[in-house]
């Protein structure tokens, strides 16, 4: 999953950041509200964290542009505002919740995990022939064995099998999985889409990672032709 945070507290940022990559979210990372707009419309993104106090354009604001256009992604709001009219005002807005600061970091991935819910379907563990992605506890497995995934490796898979049988270009999965402000290289996607690949055949999996010339990669029945 993708997250665009919008935070202009450094500080506070990049300890969220950790926070959100340590459990294997992907995360953008942006200090102003014209920032926030200007990556939401990409449309890549799972989920936005907007604070409400921010230079250029305010979080209300840019909450109310993006419903405007009709984009419905979850958002929840930031606030050291406590007011109930705040809250009931940004609520009516279009937020999806709001988080009091400060906060602890098991609040904050609790209110993630119930924005998105709808999205996730609640169950934990995706299936695509006989193997098996666990959310929870990041392992993929088969009847034969299983591994823990590394967080890149995770965000990977786990979108290649949201999407079984859809080519997904390296590009999609660049700025999907590792976003607009990497510095990796574009070969990063072949790399490891490598190492899924071995775990895979490790796993015995019924399922592959296809490469379709000059346009992505998709995952398929092994026995599909």
């Amino acid at each position: 999953m993708r997250i665009l945070l919008a935070e202009d507290e450094k500080a506070l940022s990049k300890a969220i950041v950790k926070i959100f990559e340590k459990n294997h979210y992907s995360t953008d990372a942006v200090y102003d509200g014209e920032e926030a707009l200007a990556y939401l419309e990409t449309g890549c993104y799972d989920v936005a964290v907007l604070d409400i106090m921010m230079p250029k354009t305010d979080g209300i604001t840019v909450l109310k542009k993006i419903r405007a256009e009709g984009n419905q992604i979850p958002v929840l709001m930031l606030t050291a505002k406590s007011e109930i009219e705040d809250r009931v005002y940004g609520l009516d807005c279009g937020a999806n919740d709001y988080l009091p600061k400060p906060f602890d970091s098991r609040e904050l991935l609790a209110r993630i995990r119930s924005i998105t819910r709808t999205k996730t379907q609640t169950d934990t563990k995706l299936t695509v022939g006989n193997i098996t992605l666990d959310r929870a506890t990041f392992e993929l497995s088969s009847p034969t064995g299983s591994f823990r995934l590394a967080n890149k490796e995770y965000q990977l898979m786990e979108y290649l099998m949201v999407n079984p049988r859809r080519i997904l270009s390296p590009e999609m999965l660049m700025e999907k999985i590792w976003g607009f402000d990497s510095d990796a290289e574009i070969n990063v996607v072949w790399v490891y889409i490598s190492y899924l690949r071995k775990k895979l055949t490790a796993l015995g999996a019924n399922v592959q990672i296809r490469s379709s010339r000059n346009a992505g990669y998709s995952l398929e029945d092994s026995n599909d032709q």
